[in-house]
C-alpha cells in the first residue's frame, strides 16, 4: 500500500510585514520532518537562479539543502532523489506549461502521491488541485490543457479576498468569479484566504493559520470554515 500524500499548502509565501515564509515556518519545519534535501521548482517565475537562490537562502536558515529543479533531465533526476519538493508562487500557467513542457508533472505527481512531503505555496498550491481553473493569473502563456496535480480531489483558490464594503468597483468579485466557474464545472472551491493554508495527510486534512476559510459548492450558499476545521469530507471527494 503506498504512503498516503503529505501536503502543505500556503495561501501565500509572504505576510504583510514578514519575511518570506516566516508566518508559516513552524508548519514548514513540521512538514518536512527528518527531510534535508529540499527540490524547489522554480517555474512560475521567469529567473529560476534567482528564485532559487532566494528560497535557497532562507531554508539554509532552517538547515535545510535547497536544490533548484530544471526542465530537463537533471531535474527529473532531482526530483526522483529528494526527500521533499516545494513547488514556489508565480504565475500559474507558467507554472504548469513549464511542468508540462519539461515532462515533470508526471513525475512530480507520482512521487508526491507515493508520500515525498509536498509544499506548495500560491501558484504551488494551484496547481496541487485537479486544474488551474480557479487560479487569480493572466493566462500569459498557454499550456497544452488545464489539468494540474489532481493531490486533492477540490479546486483552491489561493489569495481569496472578500468584497469590499462600499467599493464602487464594478468588475466581478472573487465569489462572482467562483460562482461562474461552478456553473460551469461541478467541483468544491475553497477560498483561502492570505495567512493560512492546508495540511493535507492521506485522506485527512486541516485548515491551519488565523483566518477562515470560504468553501463553494454548485447550488449551496458558501460556508465559513474556521481555522483548525477537518476537511476530510472533502478530501473524500464530497
Amino acid at each position: 500500500m503506498s504512503p498516503p500524500v503529505r501536503l502543505l499548502l500556503l495561501s501565500n509565501s509572504t505576510n504583510h510585514g514578514q519575511r518570506y515564509l516566516d508566518h508559516a515556518m513552524p508548519a514548514v519545519r513540521a512538514r518536512l520532518g527528518a527531510a534535508r534535501r529540499l527540490a524547489f521548482v522554480p517555474f512560475a517565475l521567469r529567473d529560476h537562479a534567482g528564485y532559487t537562490a532566494r528560497v535557497r537562502a532562507r531554508f539554509a536558515e532552517e538547515g535545510v539543502e535547497v536544490a533548484g529543479v530544471t526542465p530537463d533531465e537533471p531535474g527529473r533526476a532531482l526530483l526522483e532523489e529528494a526527500d521533499a519538493v516545494f513547488v514556489g508562487g508565480g504565475n500559474t500557467f507558467r507554472l504548469l506549461d513549464r511542468l508540462q513542457r519539461s515532462g515533470l508533472l508526471d513525475v512530480l505527481r507520482r512521487r508526491a502521491r507515493a508520500g515525498m512531503p509536498y509544499l506548495g505555496a500560491s501558484a504551488g498550491t494551484n496547481v496541487a488541485g485537479p486544474s488551474l481553473k480557479t487560479t487569480n493569473d493572466m493566462p500569459i502563456v498557454q499550456p497544452a490543457s488545464f489539468d494540474a496535480l489532481a493531490l486533492v480531489p477540490f479546486q483552491i483558490n489561493p489569495h481569496y479576498v472578500d468584497p469590499e464594503a462600499g467599493s464602487t468597483h464594478m468588475g466581478e468579485t472573487r465569489e462572482e468569479r467562483l460562482r461562474e466557474f461552478l456553473e460551469e464545472n461541478d467541483v468544491p472551491v475553497l477560498g483561502l484566504r492570505e495567512g493560512s493554508w492546508l495540511e493535507v495527510d492521506g485522506g485527512k486534512g486541516w485548515l491551519r493559520g488565523p483566518r477562515p476559510a470560504r468553501l463553494f459548492r454548485r447550488a449551496r450558499d458558501p460556508e465559513e470554515l474556521g481555522p483548525g476545521a477537518a476537511l476530510d469530507e472533502l478530501l473524500s471527494g464530497r
